[in-house]
């Protein structure tokens, strides 16, 4: 049996990468999502374990110390990071994997599985960005400020990835990621 694959979905905040991977992962059903640990509070309407794993600063500084992430970050004042075990139990299996991770995670995974496809989600302009992080209504004028300057950081990692998305259309923007990941399933 051969291994899975990997395809990591990237985004600066606000792009629409959540949404867009809970659509794609009921489109592919050969998609398993991986669930990441994170030390930031459950937002209203996510669940511990379904969402993320939610831990304390403590707790994911043992993990990295054990060497039990395949990647992990730190974003926004807290720490993010994706369960090894999981992963590579998952890989071998034969399963394709999700991850929706942080473009700094995404190199680390690209270096230690250079067979990863990464697809960056982007807005379709800086304006359209900032319109919908401010009507999210999550965050305070400040934190989308952080939040803009950020993704103009990101931005900066779209050509190390395998293929750029626009998310000008919810729907279209999942239709080409169902594309991609169906067309790279297929290679080897």
């Amino acid at each position: 049996m051969k291994n899975g694959r990997i395809f990591v979905i990237s985004a600066p905040s606000g792009s629409g990468k959540t949404t867009i991977c809970k659509k794609v992962l009921k489109k592919v059903k050969s998609l398993t999502p991986s669930v990441s640990v994170t030390t930031r509070r459950p937002r209203k309407g996510e669940k511990n374990k379904r969402d993320y794993y939610y831990v304390s600063r403590r707790s994911f500084k043992e993990k990295i110390k054990k060497g039990s992430l395949l990647e992990w970050e730190e974003n926004f004042g807290y720490f993010y990071g994706t369960p090894k075990r999981f992963a590579i139990a998952e890989l071998k299996k034969g399963k394709n994997l999700l991850l929706s991770i942080d473009v700094k995670g995404a190199m680390q995974v690209k270096k230690k599985f250079p067979e990863s496809t990464l697809i960056f989600i982007r807005p379709p302009s800086f304006k359209e960005l900032s319109r919908r992080l401010t009507s999210r209504n999550t965050d305070k004028p400040r934190e989308i400020a952080r939040r803009l300057k950020i993704a103009k950081a990101e931005l900066k990692f779209m050509p190390k990835y395998n293929y750029a998305v626009t998310n000008d259309k919810l729907e279209n923007a999942i239709l080409k990621v169902v594309s991609i990941i169906k067309k790279e399933s297929k290679t080897e």
